[in-house]
């Protein structure tokens, strides 16, 4: 048993880790600042979901501030930490820039330089499909050129994993980045597709459809990442270069419409399409190549099918939202928008 730090423990993917590794019998220490990107509300009713349960323990920080991650550093000590704290979402970093320079970079230097001090043995951190920038080869490989980054967020995400590279070259800090693709499932973000078209469809309002619908994305369950993370986590790279990068995703892209329909057929309800452009920042195709990932021991080999995921994610938003359930109807078509 050891204790794991795991930052941005109050978001989507942090609870689900941190309930992984409380579940198998590590000890947690989870922090967070809670800030209002989305809803607080959301992020403290996931915190009390781990307060509940032996084990974890929590203290509320902000990685930006560097003062404060210096002392906690010095407070404490971890063998291993999953960096999950950051700024997210492609679209926000268009108009509010400043947010991402502070979080994904300041931030992820003080992580790094906590650890380093701290002599942690293995920093897990998550970077982002969104680094592939503008590439068209599918799948996306590791080793595929990601010098051409289309946001801002994905050039701090791309800065991330040259960061950590630094610091295993020049102080042995063993690091493993996880380019993940497309998140989704229960206590998931609001600000992410599945959660708004959602939202949308369920108050009978038409969803945005961007680049017309021509969109491919390689949607993945979040326990398949967690999987995956923990995996990760118990490999840590060795070697002179302690350091690697690793997609994971389901490695099965999904139209954008045939993801509609999916998640129309999981509500039992239609939807209206708002067809509309290319929004700045978005790519139109997105599919991993788990290779590398597959080659670790305890790593899925086998993911969460798109209609299932979206059946679960479902049934927990009817019920966070106290949302009576509808008849399915799976053959129901989509409906444009005039």
């Amino acid at each position: 048993m050891s204790v794991v730090l795991v930052t941005g423990a109050a978001g989507f993917i942090g609870m689900h880790v941190c309930q992984a590794l409380l579940a198998r019998g590590d000890e947690v220490l989870g922090v967070d600042n809670l800030n209002d990107y989305y809803d607080p509300r959301l992020k403290e009713a996931r915190l009390a979901q781990l307060e509940r349960r032996p084990g974890f323990s929590f203290e509320r920080l902000d990685i930006a501030d560097t003062a404060g991650v210096q002392a906690f550093f010095q407070r404490h000590r971890f063998e291993r930490v999953v960096h999950l704290a950051a700024q997210a979402g492609v679209r926000y970093s268009v108009t509010h820039p400043h947010a991402y320079a502070q979080a994904n970079l300041v931030g992820f230097l003080n992580v790094l330089e906590g650890c380093r001090a701290g002599r942690t043995g293995h920093l897990v951190y998550a970077s982002s499909s969104s680094v592939y920038g503008g590439n068209t080869k599918l799948p996306f490989s590791e080793a595929d050129p990601v010098d051409g980054p289309v946001s801002l967020y994905a050039a701090t995400k791309k800065a991330n994993e040259l960061m950590a590279h630094s610091y295993a070259h020049l102080y042995g800090l063993p690091c493993s980045g996880l380019r993940f693709f497309t998140v989704y499932g229960p206590w998931g973000r609001p600000d992410m597709a599945y959660w708004s078209f959602t939202r949308a469809m369920l108050a009978g309002e038409a969803i945005p459809v961007f680049n017309h619908g021509r969109m491919l994305r390689d949607f993945t369950y979040v326990d398949d990442i967690v999987a995956g993370v923990l995996a990760v986590l118990d490999q840590p790279p060795a070697g002179a270069l302690p350091q690697r990068v690793l997609n994971i995703g389901g490695s099965q892209p999904v139209p954008l419409l045939d993801f509609i329909g999916e998640l129309q057929a999981a509500l039992g309800v239609r939807a209206r399409l708002q067809m509309l452009p290319m929004q700045p920042g978005d790519v139109p195709a997105t599919c991993a190549d788990v290779t590398q990932l597959n080659a670790i021991p305890g790593a899925p080999q086998r993911f969460t099918p798109l209609g299932t995921g979206l059946q679960r994610f479902v049934q927990w938003y009817r019920a966070y939202h106290g949302l009576q359930a509808q008849p399915q109807d799976r053959a129901a078509p989509a409906l444009l928008a005039d």
